[in-house]
């Protein structure tokens, strides 16, 4: 009896020795590795109940975590998953009705269309509509948005329009016949339709009853943007003082000449409190217009966004909008509207748009995933994602980053493998 009790305390300190360090069974669900985005360390992340439950460093990484066949291939990286605060639709889904009829399926499709391209939230955009559309859409949204097969992807709302200026080049792609003045009843009703789930209404501050809206969103909570405006730097401050907080997409709807002193672009840029987004595909600003931007908003106060098209992630060709005119999606990631000669969103995802970034303003990695993820995170109050923290959303992406793009390799969404290239 006496040795059979030492073999067996021999046995249990063994046990110790070699467990020392490893997590408890129960302890986590699951666990991924990487080079962290922000330290270019190793880490560890575990992951219970969708959430990350600790983060470390470790001294290497495992075999299966790298792609190191011959020695040549980078690490992975591992980064909070991406936030797009304007998608219009993707796949040939538009939440406008600009394309196919939006259905159930449909925003499922999108969903799942942007997990792949590693955005694991994203804000369905409305653009100007007429309000039976906004209704019946909005509607839909707030089924898909409580669907547990989303997965709590889809944030809230934004509404870009129908309060915008009605004047060409300013108005952009917007359906000049849905263009109206702010009605504060009608929002209420959509607001009321959406479930409470209208996170940013986007409107131009010089139109009647816009200040007196933007008001009445900011005692709501609604994050309001400014955009497809002509506002004077008189309108775009009392429209800031009032609540007023981000410049959509800027640099964009505007017409293809304007004056030099006298535009719109001047008075949001000067205007320290206003963050902007911005549409980093090459194609909607100049490389010279997206390093001055950044220049004078610094990376706290810039948002990457991708303004994405419903016709992102189709073949390249025509299509026919809701009312019968040509939009071109090109082969390089851009739609255009030849009717007015202008762009009509963006067919290239945040995924596509992080090494354009880099090259065009010279910032690290780190900073363009912060564009890309915690700056839309904070803005809209989205505390439990953005970041890679004890305690957040297991909302993460895997990828390598090579010749100036990311090649995404796994998306996790709530703890949960959604996408995996490996």
């Amino acid at each position: 009896m006496e040795k059979r009790s030492l073999f067996f305390i021999w046995l249990s300190s063994l046990f110790v020795v070699l467990t020392a360090g490893c997590s408890t069974p129960g302890e986590y669900d699951s666990a991924i590795e990487g080079i962290h985005y922000l330290t270019n360390r190793p880490v560890r992340i575990e992951i219970k109940d969708g959430k990350i439950s600790s983060v470390r460093e470790i001294n290497h990484l495992k075999d299966d975590a790298k792609r190191l066949n011959d020695g040549s291939n980078p690490s992975f990286y591992v980064a909070p998953g991406l936030i797009d605060n304007q998608i219009n639709g993707y796949k040939g889904f538009s939440f406008a009705n600009i394309g196919r009829e939006l259905t159930a399926e449909g925003i499922l499709t999108v969903t799942k269309g942007l997990w792949e391209a590693g955005v694991t939230t994203y804000m369905p955009t409305i653009v100007t509509m007429d309000n039976e559309t906004l209704v019946k859409n909005l509607e839909l949204l707030a089924k898909a948005k409580s669907n547990p097969e989303t997965r709590g992807s889809i944030a809230g709302f934004h509404i870009e329009g129908p309060y915008i200026s009605p004047i060409n080049g300013f108005r952009g792609a917007h359906l000049l016949k849905h263009v109206r003045e702010p009605d504060w009843e009608e929002f209420m009703d959509l607001y009321k339709v959406s479930g409470g789930n209208i996170i940013q209404m986007t409107l131009a501050p010089e139109i009647d009853g816009a200040m007196d809206f933007i008001s009445k969103c900011k005692e709501l909570g609604v994050v309001v943007g400014l955009a497809h405006h002509n506002g004077s730097p008189e309108q775009v401050s009392e429209a800031v003082k009032r609540g007023a907080s981000l410049s959509v997409h800027l640099g964009n709807s505007l017409p293809n000449s304007i004056h030099r002193w006298n535009n719109p672009l001047w008075p949001q840029l000067a205007d320290d409190s206003l963050s902007i987004s911005i549409i980093c595909d090459g194609f909607h600003l100049t490389p010279e217009q997206v390093k001055a931007f950044y220049k004078v908003k610094g990376a706290e106060k810039t948002i990457i966004t991708s303004d994405m098209s419903p016709l992102g992630g189709q073949v390249p060709g025509y299509y026919l909008n809701a009312i019968g005119d040509t939009l071109e999606l090109k082969a390089e990631g851009v739609v255009v509207y030849p009717a007015q000669n202008v762009l009509s969103g963006s067919g290239t995802t945040l995924s596509g748009m992080i090494g354009k970034v880099m090259q065009f303003t010279g910032c690290e990695l780190s900073t363009a995933i912060k564009m890309s993820s915690t700056n839309p995170a904070r803005l809209y109050g989205l505390s439990d994602r953005g970041e890679i923290k004890e305690g957040m959303r297991a909302d993460l992406i895997l990828f390598t980053f090579e010749d100036n793009r990311v090649n995404l390799q796994k998306t996790i969404v709530e703890g949960e493998t959604v996408f995996d290239s490996l």
